[in-house]
């Protein structure tokens, strides 16, 4: 019996240790890697996980390598995620900073913003930054000044909506759901409330603080609207699949800011590439290895729009998209 217990025993023991191991590379991704003495060394700080912001990221290491800096290499690239967690960003920045990086690449605004409060000295490349003057981050797009520049991710949420309204031409009542932390959200929800206001529809609001208040969120909201409207929005990017089985039951349109929301089951956006927007975060990252300072670089705004569909989502809620929009559309998830 002694000799079960204390196997037993081991065995918890063994299973806590590797529960750390794993909470511990969750933030610290590249622990095991070291820069050689000649490698440009460059922290990549992500906020979350989720399609759109991992696009960025594999986009931007795989353009990197196209312009002859490659990981492993003459570059030293240390990945790391902070789950969402603003204690992790700052601890993650700090690191960067204390380190003496060469670059620091901050995915997401929270990632950007974390990184702009360590330091004034090394080059900070921000991606998927929706309203980078709004948060902070920059004099203006075309002068951005001090240390920092990089690409925004700006939507419109009048072209999403119109295209709402081609798909869903009864909506009266839109329900913006969205994290009222995140200043990228609030202000295409400024931009959401201002187009309702000049075409008669009403705007409510559900907001979250984190990921576990999405599912109620949602679940409110389809109480209420007849669609429900995201932007760009991480928090709610990170949980989507939740947000499209509420409202797939409730038989309501979720409009969104991304491709890989649509993917993750919103029924449709006009969007931008986020496999350009990496590579253009990229093309900046090498002019500022190449001498160039970044804030004599103009922040990339993208202007192409495209429309992302999913034909699984529409079935399920029960609506026919026009023809005429599923061949305009860049993409059609099923």
């Amino acid at each position: 019996m002694r000799r079960f217990v204390s196997i037993t025993v081991s065995l918890l023991l063994l299973a806590l240790l590797l529960v750390s191991a794993v909470g511990c590379s969750s933030t610290e991704n590249n622990a095991s890697k070291s820069p050689a003495e000649d490698q440009i060394k460059i922290g990549i700080v992500q906020i979350v996980e989720h399609p759109s912001l991992n696009t960025i990221r594999e986009s931007f290491v795989s353009q990197l390598a196209e312009k002859g800096y490659r990981d492993g290499e003459n570059v030293f690239i240390d990945y790391q995620n902070a789950q969402n967690d603003q204690t992790n960003l700052k601890t993650i920045c700090q690191k960067f900073s204390n380190n003496g990086y060469d670059m620091i690449v901050a995915i997401a605004t929270p990632s950007a913003q974390a990184a702009v409060g360590e330091t004034k000295e090394i080059p900070i490349v921000f991606s998927a930054c929706t309203d980078p003057v709004g948060s902070g981050l920059v004099d203006s797009l075309e002068k951005p000044g001090g240390n920092v520049t990089g690409t925004s991710d700006a939507i419109s949420a009048e072209q999403i909506m119109e295209l709402a309204l081609r798909i869903t031409p009864d909506i009266k009542t839109i329900g913006a759901l969205y994290n009222s932390g995140e200043t990228n959200s609030i202000s295409v929800i400024n931009d959401l409330k201002e187009f309702a206001a000049k075409n008669g529809l009403t705007v409510i609001e559900a907001t979250v603080t984190n990921s576990s208040e999405v599912q109620q969120a949602t679940a409110s909201l389809a109480d209420k609207a007849d669609a429900i409207f995201s932007p760009i929005d991480n928090t709610v990017a990170s949980a989507m699949p939740v947000v499209s089985q509420v409202a797939n039951q409730a038989k309501i349109p979720v409009y969104v800011g991304a491709d890989s929301m649509v993917k993750d089951g919103g029924l449709a956006t006009c969007g931008i590439n986020y496999v350009e927007l990496g590579q253009e975060t990229a093309n900046i990252a090498v002019q500022i290895l190449e001498g160039q300072k970044p804030g004599d670089i103009p922040v990339k705004t993208m202007r192409d729009m495209e429309i992302y569909l999913n034909k699984t989502t529409a079935e399920a809620i029960g609506i026919t998209i026009p023809e005429d929009i599923l061949n305009e559309a860049a993409q059609i998830f099923e």
